[in-house]
């Protein structure tokens, strides 16, 4: 999965590629260095980031999804939204999957969107509001807690009729960086082997800041640890630059 930020103020890519040529030229690049899906969001969920609604997300998305569509039919395009207006928007512009950050808690609407449309839908575990998502939990157990999280929400998915469901644990909202750590070391026992897995560790602080280098600088390091979480049983890698990544 090749992410694609429409964004000004992403901490890796910001401003880059949130104009629709450009925009249409990194779903290029990230097609042809491997990526199979596109993720395309128009709001940056960093800490600190600029807090958008959603006729901004929609601005900022305009025609890329259609554009990507009908330049590149063969891909994939999840949509990077916890905005059940977007979702709409995506889906009568062709996307293939919901990906929401949010777990259905940012928006009332949003999950019974996703079940209406009939879309895959990606569960990320996270705390239950905007303002918090980023507030350091105290877990006992970091996979433990998780589980229960996925088991309680996965319960609420299906009794809406969502029954394609892809589980993403959530690295960087809400841990500490020894507990991203644990999750990665415990990951095959994340969601217990019964739905396809998420993982979505590229550039975060976990992995840069504790050798006092920035996002860029971190290239191995990261791969290792997509390699590990492969070995471990992920069945998506959701990156910014798929070329790194040979399978």
């Amino acid at each position: 999965m090749g992410i694609l930020n429409l964004t000004p103020d992403s901490f890796s890519d910001g401003g880059k590629f949130n104009n629709e040529k450009s925009a249409l030229h990194q779903a290029e690049n990230l097609l042809k260095n491997g990526a199979t899906i596109i993720d395309v969001g128009a709001q940056s969920t960093r800490p600190n980031a600029e807090y958008l609604k959603a006729d901004e997300e929609i601005r900022r998305i305009g025609n890329v999804i259609s554009l990507i569509k009908k330049e590149f039919p063969e891909s994939l395009i999840s949509l990077d939204t916890f905005y059940s207006e977007v979702v709409k928007l995506g889906f009568d512009e062709g996307i293939d999957i919901v990906n929401d950050i949010s777990a259905g808690q940012f928006d009332s609407e949003l999950l019974d969107t996703v079940a209406e449309i009939g879309l895959p839908y990606i569960l990320m575990h996270i705390n239950p509001t905007y303002e918090s998502m980023h507030e350091k939990n105290r877990f006992d157990d970091v996979v433990l807690s998780i589980n229960r999280f996925f088991s309680e929400k996965v319960n609420l998915l299906k009794q809406k009729g969502i029954k394609d469901i892809i589980l993403d644990p959530g690295f960087g909202f809400g841990k500490t960086i020894e507990d991203q750590y644990q999750m990665i070391e415990d990951f095959e026992y994340i969601g217990f082997g019964e739905l396809p897995i998420l993982a979505g560790i590229s550039k975060k602080s976990f992995i840069y800041k504790p050798f006092g280098k920035q996002p860029n600088e971190v290239e191995q390091e990261t791969l290792d640890l997509h390699y590990k979480l492969l070995e471990k049983g992920a069945n998506i890698i959701r990156l910014h630059n798929p070329e790194s990544l040979i399978i």
